[in-house]
């Protein structure tokens, strides 16, 4: 019986990359003077306002903790995996991962932002960012492969349950294995939310750049 053999790992290369920028981009920044990485580059409320807009971005690829980074690079990998098959594996379909991976991440800060005012708590992490993927994952799922209903069951159930996990979370003020640092739930929220409605649009543009 000659069955063709299916690969272990079949990723979408944009997501594996994605998650290789999360670990290797960690392991250089912890070559430079952490104080002065964040003061110029992680995102706050006060940054904001101060008109540092690219720190909405930047943040993004900064990370607290080598337990942060890995945490943040398996859910890549795990979510990112859909979200990139649906885009397409090629150079286009790549540009769209990366754009709705940014756009994510950054409505991400904008809304932990916008939910705490004027502060001056510094933000690292790519965890908007992925919790987009997550939110777009769920609308995937529940099309089977290409975006379903707000209100199907799936949808419906993993939002309940993400945004249930992040108000604990918020409850709880920090993360198992992520020592005292504090959690930017609010973040997280924002970035699912973004997915879940970001995934329609980015999916028609990708549709678009194949025809």
């Amino acid at each position: 019986m000659n069955e063709e053999r299916q690969p272990i790992f079949n990723a979408p290369w944009p997501s594996v990359v994605a998650t290789l920028v999360i670990i290797v981009g960690y392991f250089f920044q912890t070559f430079l003077p952490q104080n002065w990485v964040f003061a110029n580059y992680a995102f706050s409320s006060a940054a904001l306002d101060a008109g540092r807009w690219p720190t909405l971005f930047t943040a993004i690829f900064l990370h607290g903790s080598w337990a942060h980074a890995l945490m943040n690079a398996g859910g890549a990998l795990a979510f990112g995996t859909p979200v990139a098959r649906y885009f397409g594996a090629s150079i286009k379909g790549a540009l769209v991962f990366l754009v709705f991976y940014l756009a994510c991440g950054g409505l991400a800060s904008l809304g932990y932002g916008l939910a705490n005012p004027g502060g001056t708590a510094l933000m690292v992490g790519a965890s908007g960012a992925v919790a987009g993927l997550v939110g777009a994952a769920a609308r995937l799922m529940a099309g089977q492969g290409v975006p379903g209903k707000y209100l199907s069951p799936i949808v419906v159930s993993m939002s309940i349950a993400w945004i249930a996990i992040n108000l604990l979370l918020a409850l709880v003020g920090f993360a198992p294995g992520l020592g005292n640092a504090g959690v930017a739930w609010e973040a997280h929220i924002f970035g699912y939310l973004a997915g879940l409605l970001l995934i329609g649009p980015f999916g028609w543009a990708a549709q678009a750049r194949r025809a």
